[in-house]
């Protein structure tokens, strides 16, 4: 059996990572094609790029929320229910997206002040947002049709909209920047762009391959709000804990900030390092999302456990890869951003803490993938909040320095509280945690 479970971990896996990878690579290019003009286009693209993953983090349980509810319905072998987590998802989604569109000049005040933007970068991160929030249906249904996806047990259609978002993000980026001239705004026209052509492709390949699952007459009950009441429990929870998530990194960036533009800029390459390994991880924990709701919902707590032992025996070897790679080619990847000697001098003595940082950091993802697969998210709510309290009670504690080391000294700490609160959670309840 254990070989089984292998087998469909890798299957899922294989793709989720490649997928994952390639996601970052909507900042990534952005951030390289800036590079090439100055460091205040740097670093100002860089927010920008932050300040939107801060805004569509906080609605990551559209992606988690579907993928757990609906494996578990996969996994029971119920249609209705297949198809209604993606309706409820959809219609959800839609009704953030326009109120995201509403409210964006008092998102941007709050967000500039919580990041403490300065006047030079100002300009420029109002010229990015207010063309890319344009995006925000497609971003976020996006998300929802992903996760859908998972839920069905389907990585490689997530694969394969991943690759065409990226290869029309890069085609239309670097025409609207090198061709058009038009810097800040051929970057966030070009990730505009690329998101609603994922969608539409998303949409198109979700009606052709799914076909017995489709059942229009069900969505007379999207009216009742009864028919929410699970739904928007499990994914008010997971926003809970992805608020608490995002406001972890911006005070990451905040703190960074206060330290000066250098720092700040060299944070923001950094955190593409941190992208690069998250996304990877996250393959085997949405891996984990999929095959622990689908046996959930098969009843089946053997196969469970099976699946949490080698999601962790797997996700520990790509750790250990990402370490090594970042530990031997640190320098040379830090050099695609930016060949600033300033830049290049401080990145290279804050390094050590991304060659470390995926091995203290993997065990979290793996327990995310763990309790959203089991819907548990008042659990993994919880662990986050406490993990919260940790990292701001170790920042305070911790003396500053003027490269920025104690600002990552506070992150890797916050990455150990949260595997630390959510293994203490699965020791108590175990699979019925709630």
């Amino acid at each position: 059996m254990k070989k089984q479970i292998n087998k469909e971990i890798i299957k899922l896996s294989i793709p989720n990572i490649l997928s994952n990878i390639s996601v970052p690579l909507l900042s990534t290019v952005d951030t390289i094609l800036m590079g090439g003009l100055s460091s205040i286009h740097l670093a100002a693209v860089g927010l920008g790029s932050f300040l939107f993953n801060v805004i569509y983090w906080n609605f990551g349980f559209l992606r988690m929320g579907t993928t757990g509810m609906t494996a578990q319905s996969y996994g029971a072998n119920d249609k209705e229910e297949v198809w209604l987590s993606l309706l409820r998802a959809g219609v959800l989604s839609l009704i953030l997206a326009i109120l995201l569109m509403l409210l964006q000049t008092p998102i941007y005040e709050l967000a500039k002040s919580a990041l403490v933007v300065s006047a030079e970068n100002d300009p420029l991160i109002l010229e990015y947002f207010k063309i890319r929030i344009w995006a925000a249906p497609a971003a976020l249904m996006l998300m929802v049709v992903m996760g859908w996806l998972f839920g069905m047990q389907n990585a490689i259609y997530p694969l394969i909209l991943t690759i065409v978002i990226n290869i029309v993000n890069i085609v239309t980026s670097y025409y609207l920047v090198k061709i058009a001239e038009m810097d800040v705004q051929g970057v966030a026209l070009g990730t505009v762009i690329a998101q609603y052509t994922g969608l539409i492709i998303g949409l198109v390949l979700v009606l052709k391959k799914y076909k017995p699952y489709i059942n229009w007459s069900l969505a007379n009950r999207l009216s009742s709000l009864s028919e929410y009441s699970r739904f928007l429990k499990v994914n008010f929870d997971i926003f809970l804990r992805t608020l608490c998530l995002t406001f972890s990194f911006g005070f990451f960036y905040r703190q960074s900030s206060k330290l000066g533009d250098v720092v700040l800029a060299v944070n923001v390459v950094l955190m593409q390092f941190v992208n690069w390994m998250s996304y990877g991880i996250d393959g085997f924990a949405y891996a984990t999302e999929s095959l622990v709701g689908k046996y959930k919902g098969a009843e089946k707590p053997k196969e469970v456990k099976m699946v949490i032992g080698q999601s962790f025996l797997w996700g520990g070897l790509v750790s250990l890869l990402y370490a090594a790679v970042y530990y031997i080619f640190g320098i040379e990847l830090f050099g695609l951003f930016s060949d600033d000697p300033l830049l290049l001098s401080v990145g290279k003595e804050l390094l050590y803490f991304i060659a470390i940082f995926p091995i203290i950091a993997f065990a979290s993802y793996i327990w995310d993938g763990i309790f959203v697969g089991l819907t548990s998210t008042t659990s993994m709510r919880n662990a986050m909040i406490l993990s919260l309290f940790v990292y701001l009670i170790s920042f305070y504690l911790i003396p500053e320095t003027a490269n920025g080391s104690n600002v990552w000294i506070a992150l890797s700490i916050f990455m150990v509280a949260r595997a630390v609160f959510q293994w203490g959670y699965y020791m108590k309840d175990g699979l019925e945690m709630k």
